[in-house]
């Protein structure tokens, strides 16, 4: 028997026939006398998904993330293997109806071909993809199926723009609605920069279709690499600090840094991984003994005491870049909270208004430990 891609080739068949590409895999077995009745199709799910036309089957492309080394979305192929020994050498008793009979588990039958396996008895199928843009690299070589974007055979009309494009996207709500892929990017861009993503515990961070549809969540992410470059790392980026956050977890307050950092019942928190900084997990800070400042008191102490001319107040404002500038070269005392800067010297600070000894490095009360530890370092 000859197998390539769960079917038995006849005889009659021609190889060249098939279009194969380089280094494809056909599995060559004895055949032996089969002592069992090979079941038709059989199906455990309920819920059906738009079947396959065989009347376009030429026409239809399975698309596909090709992780290494295209880096792209790519057409796919469709290959079936043995559920539980995982080899090739494995022939289906029906062809896959629909996504549902491709994506999940035990919905048609076949037999594997080692004798090991199922001994004589019949067996489930699993599908995957492998990319058709680059020689594969055998039975290992997987791609990720990207069942929402799909050939518009049946001519819909884009739900936000109205226009008939070859490729859409197609949402998984009860209704199917459709988009093409331009304007998919741009609704997942602008619900993106507005922070609009849903995170969900099982999908991670997706989004739902733009028609309100309950039910209708993305659950596959690499369906975002249709995205940017730019916009996907914004994707990345954002859907780490919601993981860290919902887990728990601040992000780093200094500019240009915002590392994710899970932490215990501490208040005092260190970038570790990061920029390095010591702050409070409560206000978010340069770390301090005793009570947060109100918000509007954690960057300037108050000076009432302090005179100034009147004339000068409209040349002395403080604006955004200043602001940045404090956060970035200097750190609060753990003490008073006024603003420290260190030029050079050690590590050993003394704060000019209150006279609180502390570490620079550990933005605590300066010890013995700080003195052996990092004085100089």
């Amino acid at each position: 028997m000859i197998i390539f891609a769960g079917k038995e080739l006849q005889d009659s068949e021609l190889l060249e026939e098939y279009n194969l590409a380089e280094q494809t895999v056909l599995h060559a077995v004895k055949s032996r006398r089969r002592s069992f009745k090979r079941k038709s199709h059989v199906s455990t799910c309920i819920e059906e998904d738009e079947e396959f036309d065989d009347t376009k089957r030429a026409a239809v492309n399975f698309y596909v993330y090709c992780t290494s080394p295209c880096a792209n979305i790519t057409v796919g192929k469709i290959r079936v293997r043995c559920f539980i020994c995982k080899s090739g050498a494995f022939t289906v008793d029906s062809d896959p109806k629909n996504w549902n009979d491709v994506l999940k588990s035990k919905r048609i039958t076949g037999h594997c071909e080692i004798s090991q396996c199922t001994d004589g008895e019949v067996g489930w199928s699993e599908f995957y993809f492998k990319c058709s843009e680059h020689v594969t690299k055998g039975e290992n070589d997987e791609a990720v199926a990207l069942n929402l974007i799909r050939n518009n055979l049946h001519d819909i009309q884009c739900l936000a723009c109205t226009d008939v494009r070859s490729k859409v996207f197609v949402y998984p709500c009860d209704d199917g609605h459709v988009t093409c892929l331009e304007c998919f990017c741009e609704y997942a861009v602008s619900r993106l920069r507005e922070r609009r993503f849903i995170f969900d515990n099982n999908l991670g961070y997706t989004l739902p279709c733009p028609a309100g549809c309950p039910n209708s969540l993305i659950n596959q992410p690499y369906h975002f690499k249709a995205l940017s470059k730019d916009h996907f790392e914004m994707y990345e980026r954002f859907a780490t600090e919601e993981y860290v956050l919902k887990n728990g977890g601040v992000l780093c307050p200094q500019p240009n840094c915002g590392a994710g950092i899970l932490v215990d019942i501490c208040d005092k928190v260190t970038c570790i991984n990061g920029c390095g900084y010591v702050f409070c997990k409560k206000c978010l800070q340069g770390y301090h003994i005793g009570e947060c400042l109100p918000k509007e008191e954690q960057l300037i102490i108050d000076i009432t005491s302090y005179s100034v001319d009147p004339k000068l107040v409209s040349q002395s404002k403080w604006d955004d870049a200043s602001k940045v500038k404090i956060k970035v070269s200097t750190k609060p005392c753990p003490k008073c909270r006024t603003a420290t800067e260190r030029d050079g010297g050690c590590m050993h600070m003394v704060c000019t208004r209150c006279l609180f000894p502390w570490c620079w490095l550990c933005q605590t009360e300066w010890t013995r430990e700080c003195m052996g530890s990092h004085w100089f370092s």
